[in-house]
């Protein structure tokens, strides 16, 4: 006999509903206590969830390149070379670039979001994910959060590949799509909360662009191609006090969610057949 007292959040709206109903009586949303919406990124929680698993990927793909590496891990004192994998390793597990794209594919443009040079490299990435991630989530809603970081990260990239960097990798594109993403929604809204937004995200923008013109091997091409690519996503996708979150917003970032698993298995799969190789 089935328990109809038992009660939980909505994925969507978060009020408190029976977990039996076939609809939300308050936002709509078809079979909310489904298992796998209670475990998806729909809801504010859920955006906090994916936004731990970004960061756990990240450093889990950091690992993969140190260890199983064709090449010699850097274990020089100079922070900004401590524990750095080798440039084959890289290239093997997804870096992207002219040289990546022409010898491997356009899903290059993908993998390079998650791979990074050092330790400092994606502890700094990192840092500014978990700092711009929870703005972006609260005003845009976890799924076009995850919309806006995947296609600004390619964005960025496929403009640094039309420009000729040859080799380049790093969530920064990626992370520079949540800066354009915030810059839109500070504007576009106004009053003295938006203003403050967009105030401290063009501060974003501004040291973001003197590191990259101070310190050399920085792909500012993919910096400028990740803002300009988020700021385009924002302005298409809405953000939530214009747009609520949309049926159509999650399929999109269920496609992103898919095509990123099936993009870093290929990358480890290719990457550990290849360094495998070399050894026998």
């Amino acid at each position: 006999m089935r328990n109809n007292q038992q009660s939980i959040l909505c994925p969507s709206c978060r009020r408190l509903i029976s977990s039996y109903v076939e609809q939300c009586p308050h936002c709509g949303m078809r079979r909310p206590g489904a298992r796998w919406k209670q475990f998806s990124f729909l809801g504010p929680d859920g955006g906090a969830r994916i936004l731990k698993v970004l960061i756990a990927v990240n450093v889990v793909m950091f690992v993969i390149t140190l260890i199983i590496n064709p090449g010699q891990v850097s274990t020089s004192m100079n922070p900004l070379r401590f524990l750095s994998p080798s440039s084959d390793s890289l290239y093997y597990f997804g870096a992207t670039g002219t040289i990546p794209v022409t010898r491997h594919g356009w899903w290059t443009l993908l993998s390079a979001n998650y791979l990074h040079g050092g330790i400092l490299h994606i502890v700094f990435n990192m840092m500014a994910l978990n700092q711009l991630g929870p703005l972006v989530i609260r005003e845009f809603g976890g799924a076009r959060m995850f919309v806006i970081y995947t296609g600004a990260g390619v964005g960025g990239y496929l403009l640094s590949y039309l420009a000729r960097i040859p080799f380049t990798i790093g969530a920064s594109a990626a992370v520079c799509g949540l800066i354009g993403a915030a810059l839109y929604y500070g504007k576009s809204r106004g009053g003295a909360y938006g203003q403050a937004v967009y105030q401290h995200v063009r501060g974003w923008i501004l040291s973001l662009f003197v590191f990259g013109f101070l310190f050399p091997g920085i792909n500012n091409w993919g910096h400028g191609g990740g803002l300009a690519t988020g700021i385009f996503l924002a302005f298409l996708l809405g953000y939530s006090e214009r747009k609520k979150e949309l049926f159509a917003h999650r399929v999109l970032a269920g496609t992103c969610v898919a095509c990123t698993m099936l993009v870093l298995a290929w990358a480890v799969l290719s990457g550990v057949i290849t360094v495998s190789s070399f050894h026998r």
